[in-house]
């Protein structure tokens, strides 16, 4: 790897167009999920651009993913760990859901098709619980 391929915005780029692709979203469809433009994305995924806040959350967003998630996986900041291990919190303020789900994207003994089919299960669940228990 080259020393601009390790810069913070290509890292950060290069695990927004992994876990788009993950999602098997195309760059059109990811951009109007994130509302913003298809040159835009294309060029934080390309470690042109840094994203804003309001940016990453919308990307974020648009991956099912928490914006520290990003940043984590991109290697931007470290995870919080306390006493009682790492803590992160996923959309839903579970932190159980950030750790299922990282978890499933990072096993390499999965196909990309797998992880989406396990991903959209757990999802299924995890919300079918929640309003069970309100």
């Amino acid at each position: 790897m080259s020393n601009r391929d390790e810069r913070p915005g290509n890292l950060l780029g290069a695990f927004i167009r992994e876990q788009r692709q993950l999602a098997d979203l195309s760059i059109r469809r990811m951009a109007e999920l994130a509302e913003i433009s298809n040159p835009y994305l294309s060029q934080i995924e390309r470690g042109l651009h840094e994203p804003s806040v309001r940016v990453l959350q919308s990307i974020a967003k648009a991956l099912n993913v928490s914006a520290e998630t990003l940043l984590e996986q991109a290697g931007l900041i470290d995870r919080v760990v306390s006493s009682d291990g790492p803590r992160s919190a996923g959309p839903d303020g579970d932190e159980t859901t950030v750790d299922t789900e990282l978890a499933i994207r990072n096993d390499p003994r999965l196909t990309d098709p797998q992880k989406l089919a396990l991903l959209s299960v757990y999802r299924s669940y995890v919300a079918g619980n929640d309003e069970a228990t309100g």
